[in-house]
C-alpha cells in the first residue's frame, strides 16, 4: 500500500515559478514509477509528466516539455515537479500517482494504483 501526499500549490504570478512535492508512505516506494497529472477547472484530468523507479528515465506532456521537470529523491520517498514559466493555462489541482511501470502511468490513467488528493496552483495573468 502506498499513500501519497502533495503540497507546493499556491498562487503565482504568470512567468513565476512553482515547486510541487508529492510524499510517499511505505518502504516500496523506489520500486514504483511516479507521475504527475492535473485537471483545470470543467476539463478532463490530464498527464504532466512520470518519473522511472531510478529516476533515470523521465517523460513530459508536450504541453509542458522545457518549463517542467520531474525528479524523485528515493532516500527520502518523495517526487518533486518543478514549474518554471508558469502560464494561466497550468491553473489546476496537481496530482501525484504511483503505478508500478511508466507504461501503466502514461497509456493506462485508469488502471492506476494509487492517486494523492491534489494540490491547487493558481497562476494569475
Amino acid at each position: 500500500q502506498v499513500q501519497l501526499v502533495e503540497s507546493g500549490g499556491g498562487l503565482v504570478q504568470a512567468g513565476g515559478s512553482l515547486r510541487l512535492a508529492c510524499a510517499a508512505s511505505g518502504r516500496t516506494f523506489s520500486t514504483y514509477a511516479m507521475g504527475w497529472f492535473r485537471q483545470a477547472p470543467g476539463k478532463e484530468r490530464e498527464f504532466v509528466a512520470a518519473i522511472n523507479w531510478s529516476g533515470g528515465g523521465t517523460y513530459y506532456a508536450d504541453s509542458v516539455k522545457g518549463r517542467f521537470t520531474i525528479s524523485r529523491d528515493n532516500a527520502k520517498n518523495t517526487v518533486y515537479l518543478q514549474m518554471n514559466t508558469l502560464q494561466p493555462e497550468d491553473t489546476a489541482v496537481y496530482y501525484c500517482a504511483a503505478d508500478r511501470t511508466m507504461v501503466g502511468l502514461t497509456t493506462k490513467p485508469s488502471g492506476i494504483a494509487y492517486w494523492g488528493k491534489g494540490t491547487l496552483a493558481t497562476v494569475s495573468s
